[in-house]
């Protein structure tokens, strides 16, 4: 799934040194996806071992400079299907006013949904979201849906549109014919960076997912987003990926040791490898 990204006014930005280069190298892994033969899972063994964790209200820059509490809910997030949008439907009517802030607009003849290039999406107010709760709001800063599941201990990605609970996972498909003329279906598991947003990624005036900034989870990607993973691919596929990240993780372990030879960049992140060159000098 591709998010959508209208560019303004905003300045194209270079990407600074300390944001992962585009065209880094990394570690991926295949298998095939034990709930479907016809399917192979190709993963970003990189980026899923990563440490990346959101940060929003955490040091969280915004995508937009002169925006820098909104995230990356500035541009309101379009849904990926009729499903997607009927599970955001049934979710909004449980919301109170006093868990969203735009309440009211939201039950306004406008409503919280709008078009974009024909395409439905959710309404942006007073320049974001109409989901996102400002600073100030009595609930708390950030996206009304998230808090709601997490005060209900639902699961946030299963009430949350697609585009905005995947991010910065991203999931691809592609049909790979071989010579022979047989054919499967790749699903790739990656990092949902600048280039996901489309043109307009290059743009954004700050993005996390390649920023060490954001590289100081607890957990790995592959055990902090463990419901998102599992969603993607279903239990299975998630316990064969479990045993590639942990067998990757031990080579970084083993390549790290004193005396080894020079660790290969592309076996760990980046961004995660300077967060803790980062926090190692900060000791």
């Amino acid at each position: 799934m591709r998010a959508r990204l209208s560019v303004g006014n905003n300045a194209s930005v270079t990407e600074t040194p300390f944001e992962t280069p585009l065209r880094a190298p990394r570690v991926w892994a295949e298998f095939d996806n034990p709930d479907d033969d016809t399917e192979r899972f190709r993963v970003d063994l990189t980026w899923l071992t990563s440490n990346w964790t959101c940060i929003f209200g955490q040091g969280c820059q915004g995508i937009y400079a002169d925006r820098p509490d909104d995230g990356c809910c500035t541009l309101g997030a379009h849904f990926s299907d009729k499903d997607d949008l009927k599970n955001i439907k049934q979710v909004a009517k449980t919301l109170g006013p006093d868990e969203w802030q735009y309440y009211d607009e939201g039950h306004s003849k406008k409503g919280w949904t709008e078009k974009e290039d024909g395409a439905t999406k959710t309404r942006v107010v007073d320049g974001a979201c109409i989901f996102l709760n400002r600073p100030g709001f009595p609930a708390g800063a950030g996206c009304a849906l998230h808090q709601h599941a997490m005060a209900e201990g639902i699961e946030p990605h299963t009430i949350k549109p697609d585009v905005c609970w995947q991010l910065p996972i991203r999931r691809d498909f592609r049909t790979v014919t071989m010579n022979d003329e047989s054919s499967f279906t790749e699903v790739t598991i990656t990092e949902y960076d600048r280039r996901g947003w489309g043109p307009g990624g290059h743009d954004l005036d700050w993005y996390c997912s390649g920023n060490p900034e954001a590289h100081v989870g607890k957990d790995p990607v592959y055990v902090s987003n463990a419901g998102e993973l599992k969603h993607l691919m279903g239990e299975a596929g998630y316990a064969e990926l479990v045993l590639r990240c942990e067998a990757h993780l031990a080579a970084v372990e083993a390549a790290q040791r004193p005396g080894r030879r020079k660790m290969l960049p592309l076996l760990v992140h980046p961004a995660t490898l300077a967060a803790q060159q980062q926090n190692r000098r900060r000791i």
